[in-house]
C-alpha cells in the first residue's frame, strides 16, 4: 500500500499521460514498485487510444534495474504476465519487458536519463559486506559515499542526478542519512539544485517486509528551486488515510488547520542535519546555534570508551586479572551506571599500551605475555590483528590510562532519555559509553545541562530515533551541542546547576538551563520543558 502512496506523492497517477513520461526504478527486487507502475502505465495507455504499437509507444517509459540474476529473472516473468493480463500478445509483452528491465549494477551501468520520475526502495548494504575493490570504485564514482555510508547513499545520489528538471524522486529508505555524519555530502547535494518537497516519517508503520532498526522515511525530492517542505508523521497504513494524506501533501496550498500535514521553511541547509521537528523547535535550535559555541569550543572534549575486539580475552575481574599491576585498569560499563550513579562491579581491562602511546614490549612484562599468549587464538584472529600480525595483542582502540584518572561524564550510546552519569576519575570507560571531560566547565554543572530537556531536544533533532523512541547519544551529536563559556555563567547559576545535578532533580536542571540559554516563555513551551 505504501507503494501506491509514493506513486501518488510524486504524481505518477492515472490522470496524467504516463505514456509520455519516463520512470526509473534503480533496484526493483521482487517487483513491489515495478508491478503497480506497469499496471498504471498500461491503463493510461489503453485509455489514450494511441494508434502507435504498444512497444513503440511505451518502450522508453520504464527503466528498471536489478543486480541479482535470479531475482531479475523471476520479476521479469511477473512483468510479462501483467502485460499479458492487460490484453497484450506474448511477443509484445516480452519485447516490452526486455526494453524496460535491465540486469546489472545500477551504480556501475546506470540507464541513460533524464527521467521524469525515480521511485523505489534502494538497497541497504553496509560497507563491510562490499568487496574492497568494488567499494573503492563506488567511492571513486560517488562523492557522497563518505565515511561509513551505506549503499543506499550513492543510489540516492545517482538517482537524483538522472532526474529531468522538474522531475521527482520518491524513495522509502532508512532515515539515518538525514542527520548523521555520513549523510553530510548527500544533504549538501540536495540543498544545491533540488527541493525537499515532502518528508513522511514512517515510525511504527509496516513500511518494509522485514523489520529494520532505524526508522524508515518516505522522501520526495524534486529537481527544481528549493522551497518549503511538507511534513507528515506516522500515517495509518490504510487506503483512505493515505489517499487523504497524499492529497494534502501535494495540494497547491497547505490546507488550513490540517491535522495531518505541516510545512517548514529552509529544512535543507548545506551539509547540516535536517531539522524536521516543529517550526518553534527548529527556530530555537537555530537561535542557539547562532548564539553559542559548540561543546568542544568551550574546552570540553567528547570521547568513546575502549573497544577491544575480544572482550572475553581482555576483560575480567580486576583483582584476578593475572598481569602486572600497571597493565590493567578498572573498567566502567553501562551496567555499572544503570541507576544513574556509578556502582562499579569490579571489572577490569588489560592494557597492552605504554603510557606514551606504543604497544609495550611483552618481554618486559612476563605475566602480561603469558596472559595474552594463553588467549592468542582469540586475540590474533581479530581483523585488526590480522592486518598487522606483529601487533596481534593490541586492542582495537588505543588505551590512554590518563583518561581513567580524569573526572568525566558517562553517556550510554542508546537511551530513551538523557542518562548522564558523573564519574570521579577512577575508571576507564567501555566502548558502549561516550564520555565528556572538561578543563573549564564544572562537570557537575555540565551534568545538569546535559540532563535537561534542552539537551534532549538537541539530540532528538540531530540524531535518528531508534525503536521504542530511543535516542542515540553519539559523539557526532554531542559535539553539536551548544554551550556558553563557563566564565560567562553567573556564580548563583553555577551553584543552582551543581545542586540540581547532585540531587538529580530534573525540574531544577530544566529551570537552570532555561536561564542559561535565556529561553523565552514561547521557547520553553517549544522545548516542552518541565520547568516552573
Amino acid at each position: 500500500m505504501h507503494v501506491d502512496f509514493i506513486l501518488n506523492l510524486i504524481g505518477y497517477t492515472e490522470d496524467q499521460p504516463l505514456y509520455e513520461k519516463r520512470l526509473l526504478e534503480p533496484s526493483f527486487g521482487g517487483g513491489d514498485f515495478v508491478f503497480p507502475i506497469v499496471e498504471r502505465l498500461l491503463r493510461t495507455w489503453h485509455a489514450s487510444k494511441n494508434e502507435k504499437s504498444i512497444v513503440e509507444a511505451l518502450g522508453d517509459s520504464i527503466r528498471a534495474v536489478e543486480l541479482h540474476r535470479d531475482t531479475f529473472t523471476a520479476t521479469r516473468e511477473g512483468v510479462i504476465e501483467r502485460i499479458k493480463l492487460a490484453g497484450v500478445a506474448l511477443k509484445s509483452a516480452t519485447a516490452l519487458a526486455d526494453r524496460w528491465l535491465m540486469q546489472g549494477d545500477f551504480l556501475l551501468t546506470p540507464p541513460a536519463g533524464p527521467f521524469d520520475f525515480v521511485v523505489g526502495n534502494p538497497p541497504y548494504v553496509r560497507q563491510e559486506l562490499i568487496p574492497d575493490v568494488l567499494l573503492a570504485e563506488y567511492r571513486y564514482r560517488y562523492p557522497t559515499m563518505y565515511d561509513r555510508a551505506d549503499l543506499y547513499i550513492p543510489f540516492i545520489e545517482n538517482s537524483l542526478l538522472r532526474l529531468a528538471h522538474g522531475g521527482g524522486l520518491g524513495f522509502i529508505c532508512a532515515d539515518r542519512w538525514m542527520k548523521n555524519r555520513y549523510g553530510g555530502p548527500l544533504r549538501d547535494l540536495v540543498s544545491h539544485g533540488f527541493h525537499l518537497k515532502i518528508y513522511v516519517d514512517m515510525v511504527g508503520t509496516p513500511a518494509f517486509h522485514k523489520e529494520v532498526i532505524a526508522y524508515p522515511a518516505i522522501t520526495i525530492i524534486s529537481r527544481e528551486k528549493a522551497g518549503p517542505t511538507r511534513i507528515a508523521h506516522r500515517p495509518a497504513i490504510d487506503r483512505k488515510t493515505l489517499l487523504k494524506m497524499a492529497r494534502e501533501l501535494r495540494a497547491a496550498k497547505l490546507y488550513a488547520h490540517s491535522e495531518m500535514v505541516r510545512e517548514l521553511p529552509r529544512v535543507t541547509n548545506g551539509a547540516e542535519p535536517w531539522l524536521l521537528e516543529s517550526r518553534d523547535q527548529m527556530a530555537l535550535i537555530r537561535r542557539l546555534e547562532r548564539q553559542f559555541p559548540t561543546l568542544e569550543a568551550t574546552n570540553c572534549r567528547v570521547g568513546i570508551g575502549v573497544a577491544t575486539g575480544a572482550d572475553k580475552a581482555f576483560i575480567g575481574d580486576f583483582e584476578t586479572l593475572d598481569v602486572e599491576p600497571d597493565r590493567k585498569l578498572p573498567l566502567v560499563t553501562t551496567r555499572d551506571i544503570l541507576s544513574g550513579e556509578v556502582h562499579w562491579r569490579g571489572q577490569g581491562v588489560v592494557n597492552p599500551f605504554a603510557d606514551d602511546g606504543p604497544l609495550v614490549d611483552l618481554e618486559r612484562y612476563p605475566r602480561l605475555r603469558r596472559f595474552l599468549e594463553a588467549r592468542k587464538d582469540v586475540i590474533a584472529g581479530r581483523h585488526c590483528a590480522q592486518k598487522v600480525p606483529a601487533n596481534w595483542y593490541r586492542t582495537i582502540d588505543r588505551i590512554t590510562p590518563s583518561i581513567a584518572q580524569k573526572q568525566k561524564l558517562l553517556i550510554p550510546d542508546i537511551k530513551g532519555k538523557s542518562h548522564i552519569v558523573f564519574e570521579s576519575g577512577k575508571l576507564y570507560p567501555h566502548h558502549n559509553l561516550y564520555y565528556i571531560t572538561s578543563e573549564a566547565w564544572d562537570l557537575r554543572a555540565l551534568q545538569a545541562v546535559l540532563l535537561s530537556d534542552v539537551t534532549k531536544l538537541f539530540v532528538a533533532t540531530y540524531s535518528t530515533k531508534m525503536h521504542g523512541g530511543f535516542l542515540r547519544f553519539q559523539a557526532q551529536y554531542l559535539r553539536r551541542l551548544r554551550l556558553p563559556l563557563w566564565e560567562n555563567v553567573p556564580e548563583a547559576l553555577r551553584k543552582e546547576f551543581k545542586d540540581a545535578a547532585r540531587k538529580r532533580d530534573l525540574r531544577a536542571c530544566n529551570n537552570a538551563t532555561f536561564k542559561l540559554y535565556g529561553l523565552s516563555r514561547e521557547e520553553r513551551a517549544a522545548v516542552g520543558g518541565n520547568g516552573d
